[in-house]
């Protein structure tokens, strides 16, 4: 991840992945600016990492066009399509707060739980916080698929957390360094963070309909099912193989 300055660092870094989401993008964007403009006690300053996943619309062009005019925005772009998980990576690279979020670009998350989230963290005293989306607002598809993958995560990993597919989270900038990532392994957030040696926890956000459009990273039971067991197999490989440990260093002045 980049260094930084913890004296001028924003406090929150948001990281947005776009895949052909131009019919979304200004909504998304101009909601998030009212929200943590009127919110300027809990979230005094931010910026938020617009990550151009290979988009074949004008999703570039847009994220340009915010990022251009808008000091709080930052337009990031990856050649070609990767994948949800590089995005994230990228936007995690190019991050410069002391916090680091994500969140959908598809409208179906609530802006405003970003500060519900940060609260819950540092109250907690927590590594990172985890959304759990009440009142779904997805096809019984997305609902039935997303359940029965969650349960058989919890079973073989035990991590504990109720609904990993929930986009809104907020971690320590200290906990990503040690995530390793691979394709599909913002799936297994919390479970990474875990073997990494660091604490999560979760609560409830709210969940709204899809702005415009369909889902581009991918939807159905065979994707949402059947690909992730194999990914759930090399997670299951990797924390029992970690090393969760942190490295302190004391040193004469």
């Amino acid at each position: 991840m980049t260094s930084i300055n913890v004296r001028t660092a924003p406090l929150l870094s948001l990281v947005i992945p776009f895949y052909n989401e131009s019919s979304c993008i200004d909504c998304v964007c101009s909601e998030l600016h009212q929200v943590l403009s009127e919110n300027a006690g809990s979230i005094p300053t931010w910026e938020c990492i617009l990550v151009d996943d290979g988009s074949r619309d004008r999703t570039g062009n847009m994220i340009e066009d915010w990022a251009t005019r808008h000091a709080h925005f930052r337009a990031v772009h990856l050649t070609p399509n990767s994948g949800q998980s590089a995005a994230l990576q990228a936007g995690f690279q190019a991050a410069r707060g002391l916090y680091v979020a994500t969140m959908d670009g598809d409208g179906q998350n609530d802006p405003r739980d970003l500060i519900l989230l940060l609260g819950e963290l540092q109250r907690r005293q927590v590594d990172m916080m985890c959304g759990i989306r009440e009142r779904r607002a997805d096809n019984l598809i997305r609902k039935a698929s997303s359940r029965i993958a969650n349960r058989v995560r919890r079973a073989i990993l035990r991590d504990g957390i109720t609904d990993v597919g929930c986009a809104i989270r907020v971690f320590r900038r200290d906990c990503l360094p040690y995530v390793p990532f691979f394709r599909n392994a913002h799936r297994f957030f919390p479970a990474l963070v875990m073997a990494a040696g660091y604490r999560v926890a979760e609560t409830s956000v709210r969940h709204r309909p899809r702005l415009k459009g369909t889902s581009k990273y991918g939807t159905g039971i065979n994707n949402r099912l059947w690909v992730g067991l194999a990914d759930l197999a090399g997670v299951y490989w990797l924390r029992r193989r970690a090393l969760p440990y942190h490295i302190s260093e004391t040193m004469k002045e």
